[in-house]
């Protein structure tokens, strides 16, 4: 078996790798000037890709998210600030590009919704074990108690 032969440590090895995260990013996209490169990364990883939608345009290798990539660079290298960078991408595809949306009215439903869930399989917990509860058991007719007094009163 090929685990026996790579050891503990290598099977730990294989999957702390396989958990990271991977990057998209092509050589041909890299900044030369290392500051600007730092800058673009950092706006990058806090823009959603809108093809995957549950990874940065850093880690996602689809076209659009490449197209953002681009751009983020392009328009620092115009001299935009990193907030103009991230107005500007905000501006054309709205605040659903962020991986953490600001909270507005317009947003409020991005950030209530995981309490919403959370409220609503409470309640669900709790009309479900109401309902599976077994009934009651029925009183004892005045013949019933009448010959469980008997039985109990000649066990003594």
């Amino acid at each position: 078996m090929r685990c026996r032969r790579w050891g503990i440590a290598g099977v730990m090895l294989l999957a702390v790798t396989a958990s990271l995260p991977a990057v998209a990013l092509q050589p041909d996209e890299v900044l030369a000037d290392r500051q600007l490169e730092a800058r673009a990364r950092d706006i990058s990883a806090g823009l959603r890709c809108l093809v995957c939608q549950n990874q940065s345009i850093d880690d996602s290798d689809a076209p659009l998210a490449r197209d953002l990539r681009l751009l983020v660079r392009e328009r620092l290298q115009s001299g935009d600030s990193d907030r103009a960078v991230r107005d500007f991408v905000v501006s054309r595809y709205g605040d659903f590009v962020l991986l953490k949306p600001p909270f507005k009215l317009d947003t409020a439903i991005l950030w209530a919704s995981p309490l919403l869930v959370l409220l609503a399989g409470a309640v669900a917990i709790v009309i479900g074990r109401r309902t599976r509860r077994p009934p009651p058991p029925p009183d004892l007719s005045p013949a019933e108690q009448a010959k469980l007094d008997a039985i109990l009163n000649e066990e003594r």
